[in-house]
């Protein structure tokens, strides 16, 4: 292969020019080339012309080569407008998809710029630019983020709702997406009603929205479009549902938590039994659960729980324990102890060193202490009594399978409880008569002493024609919580360092 073919292959994305000469600049590679003698038209009439009035000379940087940058010194032309009386008797000639106006880097150098800024914003895109052989500022990085264009799309029949914290607990933003696609629509700057309600009135031909609970969002797509049908997203509606579930699985610990073996805990039972007496015993002398609060000192919402439960709880936490030397020796050291109750520590240790055990004496009698050697299984929290009741039969091994069966039977509550989460689990896959099935739920619901989950259901009815359609339709908010996670990744990226304007276009940009 010649110079010339290597030139036009290395340099293959500057077709449109005459390169002349190719010279090493050191950390630097100076092409130096000109542009075409063809006629190029008038930007005001649009005659060509090839007639030359002078020349003009511009440095521009194209795409490194060889880890090194590229610097284009350019020979453009200043041509003269061959008719009379146009408004440009000359100007300057342009090169169409290499070189724009007033622009120091090609276009596909900005372009790369361009993409680099855009999956990492101005600090991180500039040093990773600069290890490309393309040196730019954070300032620079964030021009050509700003300059990629918005796509400009249909509104989609079928949009998702939801919000995302600017700022947690103080500001939130809401975002817009096409459900059925993840697309991203529109990002507003608050989640207020009328906000989105204008939004809405602005851009018609929506007919399906889907939300969250949010009574605001509700209320803003009511006013705005009274024909659309709201759907209420099933993964929310299974959140509740889990939150309802766990505060009943502790209010009834009582009856449940018998089936495991004594472990420590019995001060924190004991504080618990004495303050619900005492809370009960004050709301039996018709004391307001206010007065209550003050009286004893504690929180009104602790006091409100303590109401609600219908006997002392019996919480038992599990023992958090690491790994240690002993475990191997555990079913050794359990047959010892329960043959010989009282066989020293030291013939144990002893007797486990010659089957291997490495470690000290002082491990073993903390182990001992612990009473993790006689333990058959770790205690059951409510928090995990919780999750075996929502986890699916199918997923659960056989050991927690027993242990289920063991927690449903303990009271007709937990029986109850357990039987209207498999019913309710199964409303979830969206399916005509659902609407139907959720109102016998209801009334099943009703029908136990389950305060929680008659909240719960107090809520459905409050949203029921959207939460009908989210059991009966098949459009669902995931695509669009999907695109919340994308955004806390790009908020990471800016935190401190951007406003809402740089964030909107970044969420926007396909």
């Amino acid at each position: 292969m010649d110079v010339n073919s290597l030139v036009v292959t290395v340099f293959s994305g500057l077709s449109a020019l005459v390169i002349e000469d190719v010279t090493d600049g050191g950390g630097m590679v100076v092409v130096t080339a000109r542009t075409r003698e063809d006629a190029v038209p008038c930007p005001v009439c649009e005659t060509p012309t090839a007639k030359v009035h002078g020349y003009h000379g511009r440095t521009v940087m194209d795409l490194p080569v060889d880890a090194r940058r590229v610097v284009v010194r350019l020979r453009v032309r200043r041509l003269v407008c061959p008719v009379l009386g146009c408004g440009r008797q000359t100007f300057r000639e342009q090169i169409p998809g290499l070189l724009e106006r007033h622009q120091r880097r090609t276009v596909r150098l900005a372009g790369q710029i361009s993409q680099v800024a855009r999956e990492l914003c101005g600090r991180a895109a500039a040093r990773l630019a600069g290890l490309l052989a393309v040196p730019v500022s954070r300032s620079t990085a964030l021009r050509h983020l700003r300059r990629l264009p918005l796509p400009q799309q249909a509104i989609p029949q079928v949009i998702g709702v939801d919000d995302f914290a600017l700022r947690r607990r103080h500001r939130y933003a809401t975002i817009i997406t096409d459900a059925e696609t993840g697309r991203r629509v529109a990002v507003l700057p608050d989640r207020e009603a009328a906000t989105l309600e204008s939004w809405l009135r602005e851009h018609p031909g929506v007919e399906v929205v889907c939300r969250d609970g949010s009574a605001t969002y509700a209320e803003a797509v009511r006013r705005a479009l009274p024909d659309a049908v709201q759907v209420s997203d099933r993964w929310h509606l299974w959140r509740n549902l889990c939150d309802k579930v766990q505060l009943e699985v502790r209010a009834h610990a009582g009856c449940w938590a018998t089936i495991n073996p004594p472990r420590p805990g019995e001060v924190r039972e004991q504080t618990t039994r004495e303050r619900w007496n005492k809370i009960h015993t004050l709301l039996g002398q018709g004391i307001g659960l206010l007065d209550c609060s003050r009286r004893l000192g504690l929180a009104l919402n602790t006091v409100k729980r303590y109401a609600r439960m219908p006997e002392p709880q019996a919480l038992r936490i599990a023992p958090a324990y690491r790994p240690t030397l002993v475990d191997p020796y555990r079913d050794h050291l359990r047959e010892r102890r329960q043959a010989d109750p009282a066989v020293p520590v030291t013939h144990l240790l002893r007797e486990i060193r010659e089957l291997g055990y490495t470690g000290s004496a002082n491990l073993l009698v903390r182990y001992l202490n612990q009473g993790r050697a006689e333990g058959d299984r770790p205690v059951t929290t409510p928090r995990h009594a919780g999750r075996l009741l929502l986890t699916a039969p199918e997923n659960l091994r056989p050991k927690e399978t027993t242990l289920l069966e063991k927690i449903s039977a303990a009271c007709p509550e937990m029986t109850a409880l357990a039987g209207l989460v498999r019913g309710f689990a199964a409303l979830l896959k969206p399916a005509e008569g659902n609407d139907e099935k959720l109102t016998e739920w209801i009334t099943a619901v009703r029908a136990f002493n389950l305060p929680h989950l008659h909240s719960l259901t107090n809520g459905l009815e409050i949203d029921r024609p959207a939460v009908n359609a989210g059991l009966t339709l098949p459009y669902h908010n995931g695509r669009t919580e999907g695109v919340n996670t994308r955004t806390k990744r790009i908020m990471r990226q800016m935190h401190g360092r951007a406003g809402f304007d740089l964030l909107r276009h970044r969420i926007l940009l396909p």
